[in-house]
């Protein structure tokens, strides 16, 4: 087992991308703590891991919150008695708003959630890490972080803006053992579309004309497998960069 005995925290993981990432790492040998603001959806991915024997504890986690991301920690350590690994997998789409139509609360709602909630689940483990000299962050980010035709503004600068704080983050802690990576899915077949509310006419013609370019939708456990490998020691000398997962849409 790849990750037999450490501890995971991963956001987002009543469904998708971050339910599968949970169900993994439990299948690999972590305690998980997994989170969700969803708190039925996420007992369900408990269910799962339980039920293939696995150890895990749910909690309702709203990752726009600062308060809450302290729980979230703070339950893990009382827990489980450390975080080793760290998957910042929350997120929600904007409604493919250029600038032009971009209002304030809807780029403060994006940003809170995609890239805020990531500096400081960041920030509440990096002294645990440091006091052990070791720990691993992968940061859920988007093809929209490296280009600017899948999704709105708010989006994609806030997924541009995660893998900022990922590079930085590798960079800054590479001598203290602590690892932070990026992974940049595609199109994914998850419910994410379920935070889209109101989808603008014009942004959302510009950001579909690339749909008809993907060999395919991932499943989110195809995800999951590049989170592992990230997560684990196969990835001893992988710090501070981006993992394409979108089966050659961007090629």
């Amino acid at each position: 087992m790849k990750l037999q005995g450490k501890v995971a925290v991963v956001t987002g993981a009543a469904s998708g991308i971050g339910r599968a990432i949970a169900i993994l790492f439990a299948q690999e040998g972590a305690h998980v703590v997994a989170s969700d603001i969803n708190l039925e959806g996420v007992k369900e991915t408990i269910g799962i891991i339980e039920k293939n024997g696995g150890h895990a504890i749910a909690i309702k986690s709203n990752v726009a919150s600062e308060e809450d991301v302290q729980v979230m920690i703070d339950t893990a350590v009382k827990t489980f008695g450390t975080v080793d690994i760290l998957i910042n997998n929350a997120g929600i789409m904007d409604n493919m708003e250029p600038v032009g139509d971009l209002t304030d609360a809807q780029w403060d709602r994006v940003m809170a959630v995609n890239t805020t909630s990531v500096m400081r689940t960041t920030r509440k483990v990096i002294p645990l890490f440091l006091d052990k000299g070791a720990g691993v962050i992968v940061n859920i980010a988007s093809i929209g972080g490296l280009f600017g035709k899948v999704a709105g503004c708010a989006y994609t600068a806030s997924k541009h803006a995660v893998i900022g704080i990922t590079k930085s983050t590798g960079w800054m802690y590479a001598q203290k053992g602590i690892r932070c990576n990026a992974i940049a899915p595609g199109a994914v077949a998850t419910n994410i579309a379920s935070t889209m509310t109101n989808v603008n006419p014009f942004g959302g013609q510009r950001a579909g004309s690339t749909v008809q370019l993907n060999p395919r939708f991932g499943k989110p456990e195809e995800i999951a497998g590049a989170a592992l490998f990230l997560a684990s020691d196969d990835s001893s000398f992988v710090n501070g960069t981006v993992i394409t997962v979108d089966g050659g849409w961007m090629a």
